[in-house]
């Protein structure tokens, strides 16, 4: 009996002892595998609360899963610890930076730094991590606090991996591949330094070399599951940046991002991960699937709305992702990004557009670009989204509709399809003013048409149908002055090109002369002739230019 009493004791004593190292924990942090990390974590707490390590630990987990309020509650446990307390601080701190509040942060930091002692990196690293992973990153002051980690010792791996990051984000690829090296040569267990070389790789383009240095990784630890994670998204950008291999390299990026979930885990958090990929992978039927089966798990989480609403939109179910999307946008405490109201936008349109899609109800057109405006609002380079919104309505007609959204696609000039927006918006005004049913052009619209005409020439000299649309337009505008300039600078554009230009584009030329000749007609009969005769020469059955030539005999 005492024999088994003195068995139970060491048992106890070996279980405590297991659920107080906190080496499995952050192995499982660094592997991905949260969910499996909070359970050995909290496992630790409920076998000390006086670990306060633990308590840290646990709330930078919630963090990066967006669960702030857990992570704050975690982190004022931790402070009240005997242990470890005082890295509670820095969690605490990570919270004041994504408050926008950096001078709370810093004085949490200092408590935390005023104790330390000469050879201590642990704290700095995770202040440095506090920087980089807050809402809006601070990476020159982590690279700041890790430059003193480094001269207290040179050597931590820890300290080097989180140098290579802080670097990576400042977009120092020489110093982040230095120090990223550094930390696999000082522990080379450490392997997602040596998988952080390969992310170099994929953010310099070179897809192959980036490929085979995870395959390296692969080679040393074959169930590191981030690996996976950044093959699928090296092969998602190879897809994207090299179109021929889209079909074959989108494929390869979905399989192995359902490899890095094998690996970690199939918690709502990480299927939302999952998903916020298939969305970037356009993959909206596997990413509806995902949306039900995170709606079995857990019904109550708002982002879930997010998902089914996408890809309703994306499958055709536009009533569906109207009412996911509304739900979603109304609660104010929900993290809304500017692509929730892209998709909200685009449904609203879509929800409103006639039978043949030529046109969209007044109102739901209104309200569907308030709330693109938003997304543009909210974030200037959503309107590089526009291009792709605005071509689909162009192409089916709805030229107001699509005047409307390339309005707000050019509100950005830093927009990288600002030109081509111009010119879409100049194009949809004009077509707009020439439909059949219009009584009367709109002055105001095609005054915008004109504007944007302009800021296609003047960034682009020889786009030469931009002043054939400008001429045109003006034309509509009965501005015949401003015709003619436009109709001769078009002349000229397309004859600085050469003869086969100039043959491509006979009809513009006839175009060009003949409204520039009804122009001169009261003012210079004889360039009108001369006009007139340059549109013969091209076509000697013209029936406007040898009707036009006889009334000015």
């Amino acid at each position: 009996m005492n024999k088994f009493k003195i068995f139970s004791l060491a048992l106890v004593i070996t279980t405590i002892a297991k659920a107080q190292d906190l080496e499995p924990a952050k192995k499982a942090i660094d592997a991905e595998q949260f969910e499996k990390a909070k359970s050995l974590l909290k496992s630790v707490i409920q076998a000390k609360p006086s670990n306060g390590k633990a308590a840290f630990l646990l709330g930078t987990i919630y963090l990066k899963q967006n669960i702030s309020d857990s992570a704050s509650i975690y982190f004022q446990k931790g402070l009240s610890a005997s242990e470890g307390a005082r890295l509670n601080n820095i969690g605490l701190g990570q919270l004041d930076l994504d408050a926008n509040n950096k001078t709370a942060a810093q004085a949490k930091f200092d408590l935390v730094i005023k104790e330390l002692k000469k050879k201590d990196t642990e704290e700095y690293v995770y202040i440095a991590r506090a920087f980089m992973n807050a809402d809006k990153p601070d990476y020159k002051s982590a690279i700041a606090v890790l430059t003193k980690a480094a001269t207290a010792n040179p050597n931590d791996a820890q300290v080097q991996l989180a140098l290579g990051d802080a670097y990576y984000g400042d977009k120092n690829q020489n110093d982040s591949y230095r120090a990223y090296l550094n930390a696999f040569q000082f522990d080379n267990s450490l392997i997602r330094a040596k998988m952080q070389l390969g992310v170099l790789l994929k953010g310099a383009k070179a897809y192959t070399e980036a490929v085979k240095s995870y395959d390296e990784v692969i080679s040393i630890n074959q169930n590191y599951g981030p690996v996976y994670r950044e093959l699928a998204e090296t092969y998602y950008l190879w897809a994207n940046n090299v179109p021929k291999t889209y079909t074959e390299n989108i494929q390869k990026a979905l399989s192995f991002y359902e490899k890095y979930m094998s690996l970690t885990d199939y918690s709502i958090n990480s299927r939302m991960r999952h998903a916020d990929f298939l969305i970037l992978a356009k993959d909206y039927k596997a990413l509806e699937l995902e949306a039900n089966k995170m709606k079995e798990l857990d019904g109550v989480n708002p982002r879930i709305l997010r998902y089914l609403g996408y890809s309703a939109y994306e499958n055709g179910n536009i009533d569906g992702a109207l009412d996911a999307l509304q739900k979603f946008t109304s609660n104010t405490s929900n993290k809304i990004i500017p692509r929730d109201y892209l998709y909200l936008g685009q449904a609203k349109i879509k929800k409103g557009a006639s039978v043949d899609g030529k046109s969209v109800e007044a109102t739901q057109l209104a309200s569907g670009i308030a709330d693109i405006k938003k997304a543009v609002e909210m974030e200037p380079l959503a309107a590089n989204e526009l291009n792709e919104i605005g071509k689909k309505l162009y192409d089916q007609k709805a030229f107001a509709a699509a005047a409307a959204v390339f309005e707000a696609a050019v509100t950005n000039p830093n927009s990288k399809n600002y030109l081509i927006d111009n010119f879409y918006l100049g194009n949809s005004l004009y077509y707009d003013n020439t439909r059949k049913d219009v009584v009367k052009p709109d002055p105001i619209a095609l005054q915008k048409a004109d504007t944007a005409f302009g800021n296609v020439i003047t960034a682009s000299p020889t786009t030469q149908d931009a002043y054939i649309f400008r001429a045109r337009t003006n034309r509509l505008l009965e501005n015949d002055e401003m015709m003619a300039t436009y109709y001769q600078q078009y002349l000229d554009v397309v004859t600085a090109k050469g003869e086969e230009e100039v043959t491509k584009n006979k009809a513009k030329f006839i175009e060009s002369y003949n409204n520039m000749a009804s122009t001169f007609a009261n003012t210079d009969k004889a360039k009108a002739k001369e006009l007139l005769n340059k549109t013969l020469a091209l076509d000697p059955a013209n029936a406007y230019a040898l009707e036009a030539i006889k009334l000015l005999k």
